[in-house]
């Protein structure tokens, strides 16, 4: 097992004997929220059901709206730019969220008015989406006669990148919290973690069964005969059916977590696991990798004989110095951090940066590549919406290989180590990916025939791509949330800080690829291939660096 990283306290405390340790690490799971009591596997299960809604929306935004924002008139090298708000909204929201959600006082627990909030806001997100070229309509836009979507309707896209943008940062407000409170409640019992993660990646996975198999049925709109207007054709109207099964879905999930293990509000005169009167650069959650120096029994008591004795304006002047701390605290974890977690950061790293291109532009490529479509020529546009569905179809496969794959995980990391597990997982996408060139080159060109599909090897070969690569993605789910999870409980850190700091090293990358992946396929003649290139090279450099930057010992994960 890794040893967790430590974190330095104030110069008062001083190492003391055994007993006086355990009674110390006992008292800090309690200030932070900890759960005091044993969850039950049913309310493990019941709260991690909310990843379920949270992913259902995640895999229509996947397979429906990359094509959907091109019908607009986005080139396809402008549609990077509006997938920035994902990793964009991640960096700002998730850190926020987690510093914040770890200090709420709120009677109903600390997670729990987060996850509220943030589904109010995904159905407001659902709404715009859903509207949007029906709004858009009304303010001007002009659009074409019968299904061909002709017009370019800038009106319409402003709503929809609005909505896009909001419903990104929903459910990054859900997402934070949601693993959270997986990470409170299983405390520092490693194999509770692995297996609520588990848990939570199997509804992942679930939901995104749904979510795809939702993308690839292409008659929502005779479900919903409303849904169809003179500005909404059956592309939008698809679109708008989905987007309301995922507003009760999400908010179904969110209730069974609501109503699941009860949380341990946290108590303000603790100041959960750090002390705001501490600056802080010198004490934040998984710094150094020196061991955790407890604090003096007689010096602890008198700390908190003097904190109970702290009047009212003083109580408000902790609350303003830790609202003043946020990104302190956030930047103070990034300059301390050493050892594992750093290890654990590179590696989620170089994973997401071979992910990402794929991610953005799967349904895209099966459209465009694979089937010879494009959303903006109308002669061509049933081509691409035939090859948008039929990867939809792939990425239910995909889901359906992550859930049954997420159930082995834990035994494959016991007996393999978390570093071989993560390694060849990697290295299974990096070969995935270069099969997706070796699909586009041997695809004919007879494919391009209007109404006229690729041959049958060829939509196999696809469809088996997509299945294979649901076993890197169970991996990428969940095993860096539970290592970061373990270690954070370990030190006595602050799950939602420290689930932030990772959720960095998943978005920062993204950002720069938000930015430059299309401008980097039209420098190489267009398509999705370039990209996809990229992901397959970094995918073999994060396969080396598990094997080599993660701890070799055995039930590491």
């Amino acid at each position: 097992m890794m040893d967790p990283a430590g974190i330095v306290l104030s110069k008062r405390f001083i190492m003391i004997n055994q007993e006086g340790r355990n009674n110390n690490n006992k008292r800090r799971r309690r200030s932070s929220g900890s759960s005091s009591r044993i969850c039950s596997i049913r309310e493990l299960v019941q709260a991690a059901s909310v990843a379920l809604g949270v992913q259902f929306g995640w895999a229509l935004q996947l397979s429906l709206l990359t094509p959907y924002i091109q019908e607009l008139g986005i080139s396809h090298a402008g549609v990077s730019l509006i997938w920035l708000c994902g990793p964009v909204s991640g960096t700002l929201v998730q850190p926020l969220v987690g510093h914040y959600s770890d200090r709420c006082t709120s009677k109903h627990g600390r997670r729990r008015p987060f996850l509220v909030a943030g589904a109010v806001f995904v159905v407001i997100a659902g709404l715009i989406i859903s509207f949007s070229a029906d709004l858009g309509y009304l303010l001007g836009d002009h659009v074409g006669d019968g299904d061909d979507g002709a017009f370019f309707r800038p009106r319409a896209i402003a709503i929809f990148v609005l909505g896009f943008w909001v419903f990104d940062l929903a459910n990054n407000t859900i997402q934070g919290p949601c693993r959270a409170l997986l990470a409170d409640l299983v405390g520092d019992d490693e194999k509770r973690s692995r297996s609520a993660f588990g848990f939570s990646s199997t509804f992942m996975a679930l939901g995104n069964v749904l979510g795809f198999a939702a993308s690839a049925y292409d008659r929502w709109y005779q479900v919903f005969p409303f849904t169809k207007t003179h500005a909404c054709d059956k592309v939008c109207a698809n679109l708008k059916s989905v987007f309301f099964v995922e507003i009760f879905l999400l908010l179904f999930t969110v209730v069974l977590t609501l109503k699941a293990a009860p949380e341990i509000p946290w108590n303000s005169s603790s100041k959960s696991w750090r002390n705001p009167n501490i600056p802080p650069t010198s004490t934040t959650p998984l710094l150094s990798e020196n061991h955790l120096e407890e604090p003096n029994e007689a010096a602890a008591t008198e700390i908190d004989e003097d904190e109970k004795e702290a009047d009212g304006n003083q109580e408000t002047e902790d609350q303003e110095l830790v609202t003043g701390h946020v990104l302190w605290d956030l930047v103070g974890a990034l300059q301390q951090l050493q050892g594992a977690m750093w290890c654990i950061l590179a590696v989620t790293a170089l994973t997401w940066i071979s992910w990402y291109p794929f991610l953005l532009y799967d349904t895209d490529w099966m459209g465009r590549e694979v089937y010879g479509g494009d959303p903006s020529d109308p002669a061509r546009s049933k081509q691409y919406y035939d090859g948008v569905s039929m990867g939809a179809l792939g990425l239910m496969l995909n889901s359906i290989i992550l859930g049954l794959f997420s159930l082995i995980i834990n035994y494959l990391c016991r007996h393999l180590g978390s570093n071989c597990v993560w390694g060849v997982a990697n290295l299974i996408m990096g070969t995935c990916f270069v099969g997706t060139l070796i699909i586009t080159w041997a695809v004919p060109p007879a494919a391009f025939i209007k109404d006229q599909g690729p041959p049958a090897h060829i939509k196999a070969a696809a469809l088996g791509l997509f299945a294979l690569l649901g076993i890197p993605l169970a991996v990428t789910y969940s095993l860096p949330y539970a290592l970061t999870a373990t270690f954070t409980e370990a030190i006595g850190g602050g799950q939602g800080l420290a689930m932030g700091v990772l959720n960095l090293a998943v978005v920062v990358p993204q950002i720069f690829l938000s930015i430059g992946s299309g401008y980097w396929d039209e420098l190489w003649g267009g398509g999705n291939s370039p990209a996809f290139l990229l992901g397959a090279v970094v995918a073999v450099c994060s396969a080396i660096a598990a094997v080599l930057l993660l701890p070799r010992q055995r039930r590491a994960c």
